[in-house]
């Protein structure tokens, strides 16, 4: 037996079979560095079609987790496959670097009575130190982007940016100080925005109360009578025992039903409906004598159970008349939105409010009772006072779900203070309010998924006016001058704030802090107070639109300030998305942005939220230095992320297992080309075989598909067409097709070089496809493909190198896709009969196909090439009516008959042929192979 393996083309490749992530990732990445990659993809794209996503700054505090590295990863897809397009896609990283976790984190390491200029140094240490960090695990992440020159909302100009902005809409009329109740956390110290509050479950004591009636003829006059026979009480249920001492008033609906009971020692007020299960609570009995619509309880006054001062009735839509209520609300203004709106409607003024609780959350030291007391603490001293009164109804502890501030996970209250606020319903210079500004923004906005823009536009339409103002060192001041006589605004303060901006500029937010109000307002000083307030940190991030997208900023750009994408987790309709469209709005008349992507949370495989005390948390950091960045990209892209996205172990292997049949793939295309330069062997597509032609045609359909995929952010579908591309069209049908081509014909062949020209564009084209989510890998397959090629994937646009197939072709895209149904089935009947020992495997077969007459004349148009693709060594067509002892199939039209073929292997190309063994001095070869010797004449494929 003669050794023919050299006559052979056997596949050579220098591109791996193991990916070895974690090891040449790192490495990759240098690369990148060293050769500029970004400033150079912004050079190769200089005066395209600009696409901006601008980035929503993470938190400087702490390691980036896996929700980190999926929105990275979401936004890196986007930027490059922008590029990829031909887009002029910039991304520059940011970060959002003041606020309150940084000023906790400094003083829990420093103490907390630091002077407030060594807090904000330290604070700024720190939050660079973050930075730092996590700008090395998002580079790690494979994205690329301006690292050198990310934004900081901390960097002195971003923090002038924002003093300007304010200004701008304190120009616009929207800005004012009021006294309101507001998110307050004992522990911040400060007014939280609504973002920062979230709900936790509570015990807290709930009482019903009685307040006497002060006014009994009035009482009895509503109810239709001539007098009370006896004391008469309105009863109110609360869970918040410590806001009686602020009570000021009671809520009655106008048009509920409400009835006046005796219930032995006094008359009760309560809703009709309410009245036996009140009095069963009350452990009383009792008969209702009278009922009256609330809207003739207006006024009324009653008594405060234990202080000097009287609480009328207020009529009020909000009250409810649930069970385990009394259908009378005890409305505290200083503690209550509802209430504080409903008592200045009705003429209270803001000097009149009791605001008792002070900022640590303890009474003030005169509040007769209670004075110093911390007020969850005094809960039960003042349910005693009540009973004490004779005012307790009835008092028992129950669990529900409560506010709670979102960094320290305590019980936060509303409680009115002085702040400034944006208002929404503020009639702005030009005659319109925020609200509806922002209300046109949505509608003018595209989202993805599409039912963010119901939630954006419910928070919008039903949110209170936004408190800007926090009491924290660490923050962009508010740099304003208020009258001491009047609480004026100085009359040159638009002017005045763009002074301070300057003096930022140069010297960051202690300019503020530091600066003798004399050297602004010159004798006017005296006369003034300088405000020391600081910014929410969402109007740090919701104003970076302004200072970091308009042209004049080093990173902006001629498009202004208007994103064409804002990407987030969806907590971010009620954060990010939320402020960002609110100054956006107020600024500039319209959102900062043109479309909005929210993505999910992440959770583990059962769906639970990933905690440490659970063990179920995946750390990005782990996952790169175990399995590598490409695979937590391909993950994210695999994902719906338009839902939670499950994330374990297990799920992360199987992703794995899909990387590699991408990854070998992308191999044997590889190896498949040795030899092969494009400029010299490359074929014209109307020269290649039929099924070569076939597979070009097929890529770039799927190119098509892809495209729109990618620009509709779709990119669980780029990564199930690519990876049904290489498991269908190629690894089970067309490579496997083409070996025996590629291999046994003479190297320089029409029929090998058919195919490698086929393969060479499939690889080119697929290669790019990838690059967006597999850059690492991308980048590793294009440097072993032959032929000349830039200096990176990630520079390169969409392959235009793929031809395509008429309509009328006649061995087109139809035809081919009913040979690949039969070749589908006829795999089956292979398999079947191998593992009955039939055969030994599928070219030691041959194949009778019993066939309508329709697909006789399909399959008949391959002729002998039929074998080829149905990888047996022989193939007979014969009538369906003949094949009644063949297996059936599920393609109609189609039987199959396999049996072993009796005729010697040729040692060669390994077919059972008739012909093996004829041929002089090759005794073991069939007459095919030996044609295609180095010496023979060749053999000539048409199709196949």
């Amino acid at each position: 037996m003669s050794d023919y393996k050299h006559t052979l083309n056997l596949p050579e490749t220098e591109f791996p079979m193991r990916g070895m992530l974690p090891k040449r990732e790192p490495a990759r990445v240098a690369q990148w560095q060293e050769m500029d990659l970004y400033h150079r993809l912004r050079e190769a794209r200089r005066g395209r079609e600009l696409f901006v996503l601008h980035d929503g700054p993470p938190y400087a505090n702490g390691s980036i987790h896996i929700g980190h590295a999926v929105n990275k990863i979401l936004k890196d897809i986007i930027v490059k496959s922008k590029n990829l397009a031909g887009f002029d896609a910039p991304y520059v990283p940011g970060w959002d670097c003041h606020g309150l976790p940084i000023e906790h984190k400094v003083e829990t390491t420093h103490g907390k009575h630091l002077e407030p200029a060594r807090a904000r140094e330290l604070c700024r240490e720190y939050a660079a130190e973050q930075i730092q960090g996590q700008l090395s695990d998002f580079v790690r992440l494979g994205v690329i982007g301006d690292w050198d020159n990310p934004y900081r909302s901390m960097d002195y100009a971003n923090e002038a940016g924002e003093i300007r902005a304010l200004a701008e809409m304190v120009e616009g009329g929207y800005v004012f100080k009021g006294l309101k109740p507001v998110n307050w956390c004992f522990d911040c110290g400060s007014a939280l925005a609504e973002a920062e509050v979230e709900y936790a479950d509570k015990q807290s004591d709930a009482i019903d109360v009685a307040f006497p009636c002060a006014e009994d003829d009035r009482l009895a006059a509503a109810f239709g009578l001539e007098a009370l026979a006896k004391p008469a009480a309105v009863v109110i249920w609360t869970t918040t025992p410590w806001t009686i001492p602020a009570n000021q008033a009671l809520n009655v609906h106008p048009e509920f039903t409400y009835a006046l009971v005796d219930a032995g020692e006094r008359l009760l007020l309560l809703a009709e409906e309410l009245v036996e299960s009140c009095l069963s609570r009350f452990g009383l009995e009792g008969e209702i004598i009278a009922t009256a619509t609330g809207e003739r309880l207006d006024g009324i006054e009653f008594a405060h159970p234990f202080y000097e001062r009287r609480s009328p009735v207020y009529l009020a839509d909000y009250v409810e008349s649930e069970v385990g209520s009394t259908g009378i609300v005890h409305s505290a203004p200083a503690y209550g939105v509802d209430d504080f709106v409903t008592c200045r409607a009705h003429g209270m003024a803001f000097s009149e409010i009791e605001s008792p609780v002070q900022g640590n959350g303890v009474y003030v030291d005169d509040l007769p009772f209670f004075g110093g007391q911390m007020i969850w603490k005094a809960n039960l001293q003042i349910v005693a006072k009540l009973d004490e009164v004779g005012a307790l109804m009835a008092h028992k502890t129950i669990t529900h779900s409560y506010m709670h501030c979102w960094r320290h996970k305590t019980p936060v209250i509303y409680r009115a203070t002085a702040q400034w606020f944006v208002g929404m319903d503020l009639a702005g210079n030009d005659g319109r309010t925020l609200r509806d500004k922002a209300l046109a923004g949505i509608e003018a906005t595209t989202f993805t998924p599409a039912w963010g823009k119901a939630r954006l536009h419910a928070m919008i339409a039903n949110r209170p006016d936004w408190c800007i103002s926090r009491q924290r060192n660490w923050g962009v001041p508010i740099p304003f001058f208020l009258h001491k006589a009047t609480g004026e605004l100085h009359p040159r303060t638009v002017a005045l704030m763009e002074e301070a901006a300057q003096r930022v500029e140069r010297e960051g937010i202690d300019a503020w802090f530091r600066l003798d109000p004399a050297e602004l307002l010159g004798e006017e000083a005296a006369d003034y107070d300088k405000v020391t307030d600081t910014l929410d940190v969402w109007f740090d991030s919701g104003t970076t639109h302004r200072h970091v997208l308009r042209g004049s900023h080093p990173h902006g750009h001629e498009q202004g300030p208007r994103a064409d994408l804002y990407l987030e987790g969806s907590d971010q309709h009620r954060g990010w998305f939320h402020s960002s469209l609110l100054t956006g709005s107020a600024m500039d008349g319209h959102p900062p942005y043109r479309g909005l992507l929210t993505h999910g949370f992440t959770v583990d495989a059962h769906g639970r939220k990933m905690s440490k005390s659970m063990g179920n948390v995946v750390a990005p950091q782990e996952v790169m230095d175990k399995l590598g960045a490409d695979i937590l990209r391909l993950w994210v892209a695999s994902t719906d992320y338009g839902g939670e996205m499950a994330v374990s172990d297990e799920i992360l292997k199987r992703t794995a297992d899909v990387y590699r049949r991408i990854r070998n793939t992308s191999r044997f295309l590889l190896a498949n080309l040795n030899g092969f330069d494009p400029e010299r062997d490359g074929l014209a597509f109307d020269d290649l075989l039929a099924l070569d032609q076939w597979v070009v045609d097929r890529a770039a359909q799927l190119q098509a598909r892809i495209e729109t995929a990618y620009a509709e952010y779709r990119f669980l579908d780029v990564y199930q067409q690519v990876h049904g591309f290489c498991a269908r069209e190629l690894g089970g049908f067309y490579l496997d097709v083409i070996k025996d081509r590629q291999y046994t014909t003479q190297a320089d062949s029409v029929a090998r070089r058919s195919a490698q020209t086929a393969l060479y564009h499939v690889i080119q084209a697929l290669v790019r496809w990838v690059a967006p989510i597999l850059s690492f890998t991308a980048e590793e397959i294009f440097e072993h493909i032959p032929g000349k090629r830039g200096d990176s994937v990630l520079l390169e646009e969409y392959y235009t190198g793929l031809g395509t197939l008429t309509a009328d072709a006649d061995l087109g895209r139809g035809f081919w896709e009913q040979v690949l149904e039969v070749k589908q089935a006829v795999n089956k009947c292979l398999e079947e009969a191998r593992n009955a020992k039939t055969i030994k495997g599928s070219l030691a077969a041959e194949v009778t196909l019993y066939v309508d007459e329709p697909l006789q004349a399909t399959l008949a148009k391959l002729g002998d090439e039929l074998r080829f693709v149905m990888l047996t060594s022989e193939v007979h067509l014969a009538p369906l009516a003949e094949g009644g002892s063949a297996e059936a199939t599920e393609l109609e039209g189609l039987r199959v008959a396999v049996a072993a073929s009796p005729h010697a292997k040729c040692e060669r190309c390994w077919h059972h042929r008739e012909d093996v063994g004829r041929h002089a001095g090759h005794d073991d070869l069939c007459g095919r192979c030996v044609s295609n010797l180095p010496d023979g004449p060749g053999e000539t494929r048409h199709y196949a």
